[in-house]
């Protein structure tokens, strides 16, 4: 197909559908490249910047190696609920309060309401999960115990892929809900009642308040949230170390491939990016059609 395929006749062809025409259906002149555009719009991605973005994927992975960490602590007795429940309280209260901090006063004209309203939302959540701790505990009684930890690692597996890392503020229905199962899983093999209810608590801290604290300093303080993710990624291998040196040291590479040799593929990858368009790209409408919806 191209400008020679068939002899040109006298009449000039015209890129028009209306009209018949002397050349075949697939016929183009010599203007058909004339319009060809490559990599328009491609966006050019600095090093330094993709690491500091991936680094919320490093975090995430390091919370759940915390939490996991926190649970095999409470499993071998080496963590009291109540030392867990007061922690996890005291970190509530000083994210919540950082949290407001840094909303503009736009968003927090209804500064009364929203805080009573968070307030109502976890007292019912806390009085429920406390309520149901005894039937949470032996909810997986008649499961073995190697399902319940094959459903936590693919759980915690499902968490972490559907996690919404551009817009994590509020956390993904998905996310959220695939980490509270496996943290339901693996706290109905903990001792007691109590220990289900600080397991649950901490999850709920752990893997849908602390995502929002997280977007807000990453909108409000870029350099604050990148030190906040080193931190986390260090005390996520730090505290499996306690428990699992080769766990910690396959965390430790994870993080490395994810936050420094993946945004390096990335941007050298970008180099050999190729996106051509031209006349053969669908029809884009760019007139305002609202005033035929009225």
């Amino acid at each position: 197909m191209g400008p020679d395929s068939v002899p040109g006749p006298a009449v000039p062809w015209r890129k028009v559908l209306w009209e018949r025409q002397p050349f075949p259906d697939n016929y183009v002149d010599q203007r058909f490249l004339e319009e060809l555009r490559r990599n328009e719009g491609i966006r050019q991605y600095r090093y330094w910047a993709v690491v500091r973005e991936a680094g919320f994927v490093g975090q995430q992975l390091s919370c759940v190696a915390i939490f996991i960490t926190l649970w095999l602590y409470m499993e071998q007795g080496l963590l009291s609920p109540e030392k867990l429940l007061w922690t996890s309280l005291v970190c509530a209260l000083l994210g919540y309060g950082l949290h407001q901090a840094l909303t503009s006063q736009v968003e927090s004209g209804c500064e009364l309401r929203t805080r009573l309203a968070d307030l109502q939302s976890a007292t019912i959540f806390l009085s429920f999960t406390f309520g149901f701790s005894p039937v949470l505990k032996t909810l997986t009684e008649s499961v073995s115990t190697d399902t319940v930890y094959a459903m936590s690692a693919v759980m915690l597996l499902a968490h972490l892929v559907s996690f919404p890392y551009a817009h994590p503020s509020p956390p993904g229905s998905l996310s959220i809900n695939a980490a509270l199962f496996a943290s339901v899983c693996l706290a109905s093999r903990l001792p007691g009642a109590l220990h289900t209810f600080a397991m649950l608590s901490c999850a709920l801290l752990v893997f849908a308040l602390w995502p929002c604290l997280l977007q807000r300093l990453r909108e409000n303080t870029p350099n604050q949230f990148t030190g906040l993710c080193v931190g986390v990624c260090i005390g996520g291998v730090g505290g499996l170390w306690t428990q699992s040196p080769g766990g910690a040291v396959l965390l430790a590479l994870a993080l490395g491939c994810v936050t420094l040799l993946c945004p390096l593929l990335l941007v050298r990858l970008q180099r050999h990016k190729d996106n051509i368009h031209g006349p053969w790209d669908e029809a884009e409408i760019h007139e305002d059609l609202s005033h035929f919806l009225q």
